[in-house]
């Protein structure tokens, strides 16, 4: 690197402060969800790799548009702040101490429980039974 005799020092970044912190953390990351169309050869190949390479000028159809932080739709949360730092509640499904708790079945009076067999789940007989690979 050379220097300037005479020329003012370059200026360092200044750090950011709390409040800019805070408006960084509050903003949405916006992702659309696309659909593009593909040939069969790059379809593999995408398939194969997870990700691929279009030519300039493919036009592309945004199926959805939602921030990647709070999940929420563009449409919904455009205006306000991005909510995952504060409450993310909402992808829980509420706050769990709320939730009604899940009804477990009755059977009939007149119904009789049979225990079941055993099932192997896991090692060789498990594979040989057809438990662990996937039907045809």
């Amino acid at each position: 690197m050379t220097k300037v005799i005479g020329a003012p020092p370059p200026e360092q970044p200044t750090p950011p402060t709390a409040a800019e912190e805070l408006d960084q953390a509050l903003a949405h990351a916006w992702i659309v969800a696309a659909e593009i169309k593909v040939e069969e050869r790059v379809a593999k190949l995408a398939d194969f790799r997870g990700s691929f390479t279009t030519v300039a000028g493919t036009r592309v159809d945004a199926l959805e548009v939602y921030c990647r932080n709070c999940r929420r739709p563009y449409e919904d949360v455009a205006e306000d702040d991005c909510e995952a730092l504060i409450d993310n509640r909402h992808l829980i499904g509420g706050d769990q101490t709320q939730r009604a708790k899940r009804k477990i079945p009755q059977p009939p009076s007149n119904a009789r429980i049979v225990p079941g067999g055993v099932i192997q789940r896991r090692g060789i007989g498990a594979y040989v039974s057809g438990v662990s690979r996937p039907a045809r």
